[in-house]
C-alpha cells in the first residue's frame, strides 16, 4: 500500500469510530461526591472540548472500579471523559 492509501485508510477509521482514538487532553476538575455503590463520580470540571460541554458540575459514571479508588471527595484530578455506550464517562485520571 502506498503511504497515501494507509494514511486515508486510518483517518477514514478514525472517523468512523467518532475520533475517539485521538489522543484526549485532559482537563482539571475537582472531585465533588465519590459513589462507589454506583461507579460515579461528581466533577466540577474545566470545559470538555472533545464532548462541546462547558465548565459545570456533573455526575460521570466511570470506566473502571479501580478509578474510584484514586480520588476522594474534595482531591484535585485531572481527567479524560468521553461518551461509552451512550454513557458521558471518565475514562482516565491522574
Amino acid at each position: 500500500m502506498t503511504l497515501l492509501v494507509k494514511t486515508l485508510s486510518a483517518l477514514a477509521l478514525v472517523l468512523a469510530i467518532g475520533g475517539s482514538a485521538l489522543a484526549q487532553e485532559y482537563v482539571k476538575g475537582e472531585v465533588i461526591k465519590v459513589d462507589a455503590k454506583q461507579k460515579k463520580l461528581t466533577i466540577k470540571h474545566e470545559p470538555l472540548t472533545n464532548l462541546d460541554m462547558p465548565a459545570m458540575t456533573m455526575v460521570f459514571v466511570v470506566a473502571e472500579q479501580g478509578m474510584l479508588d484514586k480520588v476522594k471527595t474534595g482531591q484535585s484530578i485531572e481527567f479524560t471523559a468521553d461518551r461509552v455506550n451512550g454513557r458521558i464517562t471518565v475514562t482516565g485520571i491522574k
